[in-house]
Parts: structure tokens; sequence; C-alpha cells
């Protein structure tokens, strides 16, 4: 009896439908991701086994570098259908605009924000000069600021009249005579965060009056002086509610 041939079939696999579902996955991981804010300088949070998580909309970060350096970011709604009045954009368009303003009329001096400086900052997510520099700071090229932010004390970088000293938002006392003729302090920080509370973004008003506004991120080798500092001046201003970002404590620690 002659040997039965079995026959061959083909081993081709319509890869089609595995194309469309791994295109699909891709699609909801990207829609519903969290992406990470740039920040200027790296920061080592120190540990704590709190489990509560800092928002990631109508929030504004203070971060406080190794080098006692203090920055700020501003987050909006992160609702698309709410970009429009209530998103990040506006946001930090309003509060550049207030915080100049009043900066402009307690000290006298000027700071030369255009309507196109307004149009960049609301684009940055991580800001940290003084208000009389941020015009010239905002005619830099995207990646000439992060490397001016970003910059080092073994590294200095120096562009036009921009000096390392003027990197982080400065504390310095300015003094002021109010409308009814009291004589006042008050320095860059508190100007910006008396201009996010009273912007017209209730969303983040609401969120600073509960505590979930404001979160203060350090590194854990800097210097307790320089974080009471930000944390005083909080204060100062009435907002007694604020968040310390952490890092969550493992078992090795």
């Amino acid at each position: 009896m002659g040997k039965v041939k079995i026959k061959r079939k083909s081993t081709l696999i319509d890869m089609t439908a595995m194309s469309d579902v791994t295109v699909l996955l891709l699609t909801f991981f990207m829609l519903t991701s969290t992406f990470l804010q740039k920040e200027p300088v790296t920061v080592i949070t120190p540990s704590s086994v709190s489990e509560i998580k800092v928002p990631t909309s109508n929030v504004a970060q203070v971060l406080v570098s190794p080098q006692g350096k203090v920055f700020m970011s501003l987050l909006g709604d992160a609702d698309p259908e709410n970009a429009e009045k209530w998103g990040s954009e506006p946001l930090r368009r309003e509060v550049l605009k207030t915080a100049a303003a009043d900066y402009e009329a307690k000290t006298g001096k000027k700071t030369g924000i255009t309507s196109a400086d307004l149009d960049k900052f609301a684009k940055n997510a991580s800001f940290g000069v003084p208000l009389d520099k941020m015009h010239e700071f905002l005619l830099l090229e995207t990646a000439k600021q992060d490397e001016f932010l970003g910059q080092t004390v073994d590294k200095p970088v120096i562009m036009g009249n921009l000096t390392p000293k003027d990197t982080g938002i400065p504390f310095k006392d300015i003094a002021y005579t109010d409308k009814d003729g009291n004589k006042l302090t008050t320095n860059e920080f508190q100007i910006w965060m008396r201009a996010i509370y009273n912007s017209s973004n209730d969303n983040i008003r609401e969120a600073v009056q509960k505590g979930e506004g404001i979160a203060v991120k350090s590194d854990r080798g800097t210097k307790f002086e320089t974080i009471h500092q930000v944390l005083d001046n909080l204060q100062t201003i009435k907002m007694n509610k604020f968040s310390v970002m952490t890092a969550l404590k493992t078992e090795a620690d």
C-alpha cells in the first residue's frame, strides 16, 4: 500500500486584526496617560509612607532645587472641553499679566512684557526668573530657556544680560505703600501666588482653598532654611493649606 501524503496547508496568518487591536490599545494608553511635566532641575524627593497623590490639574507646583533656587509650574483644568476657559494656557497668560502689573505698581519699574510674551509664557510648563528679566528670558528659544534654567553651579550659563543670579524666583523684600498709606513689604514669590489665587479661574482658587492647589517639591538635600522660607511665605499670605511632595518609602528605607 502506498504512503499517504498529507496535504500541506498554508502557514500564512492574517495579522490585520492583530494590528488593529495594537493600534487601538496604543491610542487608548496615549489618551488616558498623564505625561510628566518638564522640570528645569532634577530633584530627589524625600521618602514617606503617604500614598496621597498630588493633583495633576488645577495646581501650582513650587519646585526647590538642591541649590535653593525656587521655580514654579502652573497647571489648569485638564479636561479638553474646558481648555479654552480653564486650561493651563489661559491661566498662565492671565497670571503673568496680573503679576507683572502688580510688580510694576509696587516697584515703579517696567517689565516690558508684551502680548507676544504672554503667548510664549502660556506654553511654558515651568518658570523661574525675576519679573524684570521675564521679557528677555521669553525672547530666548525654548532650548535656550531650558539650558538657562537648568544651569548648575559648576556650569554657569550667561545669555545676553541674563546671568546665573537671574535664575529662580526672588524672595527679596519689596517695600511699597498701599492705598491707605500703610507701609508694607512683599516679594515676587508672594506676587506670583496672589496672582494665581486672584485669577478668574474658579477651579484653581477652590483647589487652593481646599489645600489641593499648592504642592511644594524639593530635593531631600535642600537646606531646611530654604524650605522654611517657602512655607513661611505661603503662610504670610494666608495660604496655610498645601501639600509637600515625597517619594513612596520602600523597605530599604
